[in-house]
Protein backbone atom coordinates (compact mmCIF):
# COMPACT_ATOMS: atom_id res chain seq x y z
CA UNK A 1 0.00 0.00 0.00
CA UNK A 2 1.39 3.40 -0.89
CA UNK A 3 1.19 6.61 1.07
CA UNK A 4 0.74 9.79 -0.91
CA UNK A 5 2.15 10.09 -4.44
CA UNK A 6 5.05 7.69 -3.82
CA UNK A 7 4.89 4.01 -4.67
CA UNK A 8 5.31 1.54 -1.87
CA UNK A 9 8.93 0.63 -1.16
CA UNK A 10 9.87 -2.92 -2.12
CA UNK A 11 10.37 -5.35 0.72
CA UNK A 12 14.00 -5.35 1.77
CA UNK A 13 15.63 -8.74 1.91
CA UNK A 14 19.18 -7.56 2.62
CA UNK A 15 20.57 -4.76 4.77
CA UNK A 16 21.35 -1.48 3.01
CA UNK A 17 25.06 -1.53 3.80
CA UNK A 18 27.60 -4.31 3.74
CA UNK A 19 26.85 -7.90 3.00
CA UNK A 20 23.76 -9.90 3.75
CA UNK A 21 23.41 -10.88 7.37
CA UNK A 22 23.39 -14.51 8.28
CA UNK A 23 21.43 -16.16 11.02
CA UNK A 24 24.52 -16.85 13.15
CA UNK A 25 24.92 -13.15 14.09
CA UNK A 26 21.65 -13.25 15.99
CA UNK A 27 22.42 -16.43 17.92
CA UNK A 28 24.96 -14.75 20.21
CA UNK A 29 24.75 -11.71 22.48
CA UNK A 30 26.50 -8.63 21.15
CA UNK A 31 29.54 -7.69 23.21
CA UNK A 32 29.56 -4.01 22.25
CA UNK A 33 28.88 -1.44 24.94
CA UNK A 34 28.30 2.23 24.09
CA UNK A 35 31.15 3.92 25.96
CA UNK A 36 30.88 7.53 24.81
CA UNK A 37 30.13 9.92 22.00
CA UNK A 38 33.12 12.00 20.89
CA UNK A 39 32.57 15.67 20.09
CA UNK A 40 35.16 17.79 18.30
CA UNK A 41 35.75 21.12 20.05
CA UNK A 42 37.93 24.18 19.68
CA UNK A 43 38.00 24.38 23.50
CA UNK A 44 37.18 20.90 24.90
CA UNK A 45 37.24 22.00 28.54
CA UNK A 46 34.89 24.95 28.04
CA UNK A 47 32.47 23.06 25.82
CA UNK A 48 32.56 19.99 28.06
CA UNK A 49 31.89 22.16 31.08
CA UNK A 50 28.93 23.76 29.30
CA UNK A 51 27.45 20.32 28.60
CA UNK A 52 28.20 19.24 32.18
CA UNK A 53 26.10 22.16 33.41
CA UNK A 54 23.38 21.59 30.79
CA UNK A 55 23.00 17.89 31.66
CA UNK A 56 23.83 17.97 35.36
CA UNK A 57 26.58 15.37 34.79
CA UNK A 58 30.02 15.07 36.36
CA UNK A 59 33.55 15.40 34.99
CA UNK A 60 35.41 12.08 34.86
CA UNK A 61 38.45 13.22 32.84
CA UNK A 62 39.80 16.73 32.35
CA UNK A 63 43.09 16.09 30.57
CA UNK A 64 44.16 18.83 28.11
CA UNK A 65 43.54 16.51 25.14
CA UNK A 66 40.19 15.14 26.26
CA UNK A 67 37.43 16.22 28.59
CA UNK A 68 34.83 13.60 29.49
CA UNK A 69 31.54 13.87 31.34
CA UNK A 70 29.10 11.16 32.42
CA UNK A 71 25.83 10.96 34.33
CA UNK A 72 27.80 9.40 37.22
CA UNK A 73 31.36 8.08 37.43
CA UNK A 74 30.27 4.50 36.69
CA UNK A 75 27.38 5.14 34.28
CA UNK A 76 27.71 5.08 30.48
CA UNK A 77 27.61 6.48 27.90
CA UNK A 78 29.64 9.63 28.37
CA UNK A 79 30.46 12.60 26.19
CA UNK A 80 34.13 12.99 25.27
CA UNK A 81 35.29 16.39 24.01
CA UNK A 82 38.48 16.36 21.93
CA UNK A 83 40.43 19.28 20.46
CA UNK A 84 40.33 20.25 16.80
CA UNK A 85 41.84 23.38 15.24
CA UNK A 86 38.95 24.28 12.94
CA UNK A 87 35.53 25.71 13.72
CA UNK A 88 32.35 23.81 12.91
CA UNK A 89 31.16 24.85 9.45
CA UNK A 90 28.19 22.67 8.44
CA UNK A 91 25.17 20.99 10.02
CA UNK A 92 26.03 18.04 12.27
CA UNK A 93 25.66 14.62 10.69
CA UNK A 94 24.92 13.19 14.13
CA UNK A 95 23.18 15.06 16.91
CA UNK A 96 21.72 14.43 20.34
CA UNK A 97 17.99 14.47 21.15
CA UNK A 98 16.71 15.12 24.67
CA UNK A 99 13.20 14.55 26.03
CA UNK A 100 12.52 16.70 29.10
CA UNK A 101 9.43 16.83 31.32
CA UNK A 102 8.71 20.39 30.11
CA UNK A 103 10.14 21.27 26.69
CA UNK A 104 9.59 25.03 26.87
CA UNK A 105 11.05 25.39 30.37
CA UNK A 106 14.09 23.33 29.36
CA UNK A 107 14.62 25.37 26.20
CA UNK A 108 14.57 28.56 28.26
CA UNK A 109 17.04 27.09 30.78
CA UNK A 110 19.43 26.02 28.00
CA UNK A 111 19.17 29.41 26.28
CA UNK A 112 20.03 31.07 29.60
CA UNK A 113 23.13 28.82 29.81
CA UNK A 114 24.30 30.01 26.39
CA UNK A 115 22.58 27.78 23.83
CA UNK A 116 21.19 29.47 20.72
CA UNK A 117 18.24 28.61 18.51
CA UNK A 118 19.27 26.86 15.30
CA UNK A 119 17.60 26.59 11.93
CA UNK A 120 18.62 23.46 10.04
CA UNK A 121 15.62 23.62 7.74
CA UNK A 122 13.30 21.86 10.17
CA UNK A 123 10.33 24.23 9.73
CA UNK A 124 7.55 24.11 12.33
CA UNK A 125 7.99 20.98 14.43
CA UNK A 126 7.12 19.67 17.88
CA UNK A 127 10.82 19.80 18.82
CA UNK A 128 13.17 22.75 19.18
CA UNK A 129 16.61 22.77 17.58
CA UNK A 130 19.30 24.48 19.63
CA UNK A 131 23.06 24.81 19.27
CA UNK A 132 25.69 24.64 22.01
CA UNK A 133 28.30 27.44 22.35
CA UNK A 134 30.41 25.94 19.52
CA UNK A 135 27.44 25.55 17.18
CA UNK A 136 26.70 21.82 17.57
CA UNK A 137 22.98 21.27 17.02
CA UNK A 138 20.81 19.25 19.37
CA UNK A 139 17.06 18.83 19.77
CA UNK A 140 14.77 19.30 22.73
CA UNK A 141 11.70 17.15 22.16
CA UNK A 142 8.21 17.38 23.60
CA UNK A 143 7.51 15.40 26.72
CA UNK A 144 6.46 11.81 26.03
CA UNK A 145 2.71 11.30 26.03
CA UNK A 146 1.71 8.52 28.39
Amino acid sequence: MSSGPWPAAPARTQPRFGTARTHRFYDQPVSLEWEQTSIDARDPGALGDWWREALGWIVVNDDPDEFEIRPTADRLPGLLFVPVPERKTIKNRLHLDFRPDDRDAEVERLLALGATRADVGQGEQSWVVLADPEGNEFCVLNSREL
